[in-house]
This record gives C-alpha cells, structure tokens and sequence, in this order.
C-alpha cells in the first residue's frame, strides 16, 4: 500500500499514482481503513510527517512501514521528473 499523509490540497497539485490519500490530520479517526499486516509506504512531502505517521502506526501495532525518505519532493527530483514539485 502507498500511502500518502499529505492533505488534500497537496494531493490535488501531484501524487503518486495508485496511492491512498489519509491525511496527517484524518490519521487517529480512519486507523481502521489501514491493514496492519500490509506492507505500507507512508509518504508527505519532505519526509517529516510520513514519519511522524509511522510512529504513530508503529506505537498501534503495525510492522510493515516504509518511510519514503525525502517525500513526494524527493520523489519528483530523482526518480520522476513528470511529479509536479511545488
């Protein structure tokens, strides 16, 4: 699963395709959306909230995560220059 913790009008301005859009602020209330058992790629925009989720997930009992170092941002500079930057 890739999921995105950024809010929703970061979302509108790029994302990654197939992922599921949960933001930060959402997280405590839509926990049980979230597969403990999956593998999960928790991206923002820079990589501090999407580790901050993890935290937070892993303090809930899941095992799986990935932080997406550098985020959304990173993403577009070194893997996809087609992701809007902003």
């Amino acid at each position: 699963m890739l999921l995105d913790v950024r809010e929703r009008d970061e979302h509108a301005i790029c994302h990654l395709p197939g992922s599921t859009l949960i933001p930060m602020s959402e997280l405590p209330r839509r926990l049980t959306e979230l597969d403990p058992d999956l593998e999960t790629i928790v991206y923002c925009h820079h990589g501090i909230r999407s580790a901050h989720v993890i935290a937070h997930l892993q303090a809930q009992g899941f095992a799986h995560l990935t932080n997406l170092r550098g985020g959304i941002d990173a993403w577009s500079r070194e893997v996809d220059a087609s992701v809007r930057r902003y």
